[in-house]
């Protein structure tokens, strides 16, 4: 019965993968589909709906963080922090490092804002536009583009993903951080040498300076104006708790929003509701975006997954291929399982989200320390997922900044940072 209900939800992901409907439908046929499956095991529904909730529970600060991110990126771009950042930064360009210097500053963006999507949105955009405009291949830049932006949705203390495994492992995300940081350096430098060597060939050339008069026309760019990505950086530095880090930043993003950008008090409210809008169509394909309304569907799909999570360790309903995961982690370390599990968790789930929580349920007792896990975690399910075509994870920012789907190849961070760690993870076995 089990193994039915999972080829039956796998077939419904595939389904509205293929006839590009919404994952949320698929999500919620699945919830009904695992409530049945509750319900052929004799479990009351009322008790099923305490297993749903139980997941839900283990989300609640995570949900709370999502408004606040959305509320924050809007914030940034009506200020004008990420004008600010993209302006000066992209006046660096020289085609022969260009994909390195996307690279770098899509880590750079992406650490501050702790979006991946909204990295891809904004700087990857930009990125992609220079890429065509200096005739760089765009698979080079598009794995370099992808690379980036999930530099910072793995380890910055604002990425949900990251706040999510620190909730699910139960444990101190400033300590994941260091973590993951020391973990990722060798990949790192690894990934900038190969995204160096791409960019050396490439023909030198003439960049227009629209983009730059573009944001220098719609913004005040003040050196002010970086005073919320700066508090969030020295907040987070001194280990403030990230919402008061940024409550913080979004307090004076707005203050600057209505002094320095003389965004007035209703629109700022309107926007930290439904995000960013401008009426320069240019801009807006750049910049549009952030909100509390842009995080409802991916807090909608954070609360079908929990429930699912809730349900899984309720009913047992993966207790079969848990058992094989933890002898799996005998044969080939407690890292080398994981990966495998994780793999197919984002084969199956097609999001981010739902893969982190069930390679966190199938593989949590086959490591005792709760901060080993959360590496593994992060070192694993959060950067493959980017890597699976179809997955959300790798489609939003691909599509968003313009990057054609074989990016993935070219994405070595992500591709790099597991098989790094499993080199090494053997290798200290041995």
């Amino acid at each position: 019965m089990e193994l039915a209900a999972l080829g039956i939800f796998i077939t419904v992901l595939l389904t509205c993968i293929v006839l590009g409907y919404s994952i949320l439908y698929a999500l919620l046929i699945g919830y009904c589909l695992f409530f049945i499956y509750g319900l052929a095991k004799k479990y009351p529904a009322m008790e099923i709906l305490k297993m749903s909730w139980t997941g839900v529970k283990t989300v609640k600060n995570i949900l709370i963080t999502f408004v606040l991110i959305g509320m924050m990126t809007a914030a940034w771009r009506d200020c004008g922090t990420i004008p600010f950042v993209i302006y000066h930064s992209s006046k660096i360009v020289v085609p022969s490092v260009f994909i390195l210097i996307t690279f770098l500053l899509c880590c750079l963006i992406s650490v501050l804002t702790g979006t991946g999507f909204g990295s891809a949105a904004t700087l990857g955009v930009i990125c992609m536009t220079l890429s065509n405009a200096i005739g760089i291949n765009p698979v080079f830049t598009g794995g370099a583009v992808l690379s980036g932006v999930f530099f910072g949705d793995r380890c910055s203390p604002m990425s949900s993903s990251a706040l999510l495994v620190s909730e699910l492992t139960g444990t101190d995300i400033y300590v994941n951080v260091k973590n993951m940081m020391r973990t990722s350096l060798v990949p790192f430098i690894i990934s900038c040498i190969l995204y160096f060597i791409l960019g050396i060939n490439q023909k030198n050339a003439n960049i227009s300076n629209d983009i730059w008069n573009l944001f220098s026309y719609n913004f005040n760019l003040k050196i002010i104006v970086v005073l919320p990505a700066l508090l969030i950086i020295v907040l987070c530095a001194l280990r403030i708790k990230v919402r008061y880090a940024m409550i913080a930043s979004i307090l004076a993003a707005s203050a600057i929003s209505i002094v320095v950008q003389t965004t007035t008090f209703p629109e700022l409210l309107k926007l930290l509701l439904t995000g960013f809008q401008s009426n320069d169509q240019q801009l807006a394909v750049m910049m549009n975006g952030g909100g509390i309304v842009s995080m409802l569907r991916v807090m909608a799909i954070i609360c079908i997954s929990s429930c699912y999570a809730g349900i899984f360790e309720g009913t047992g309903l993966l207790n079969g291929v848990k058992s094989g995961i933890i002898w799996l982690s005998g044969k080939i370390t407690a890292y080398g399982s994981l990966l495998v599990a994780s793999v197919l968790t984002n084969i199956i789930a097609c999001n981010q989200t739902l893969s982190i929580m069930l390679t966190h349920y199938l593989c949590k007792e086959t490591t005792k320390n709760k901060e080993q896990l959360a590496l593994d975690l992060e070192n694993t399910v959060v950067v493959i997922a980017p890597l699976v075509p179809w997955s959300i994870a790798c489609v939003v920012p691909l599509t968003a900044a313009g990057a054609p789907i074989n990016s993935i190849f070219t994405a070595f961070y992500l591709i790099l940072l597991p098989l790094w760690n499993f080199f090494v993870n053997a290798h200290n076995r041995t």
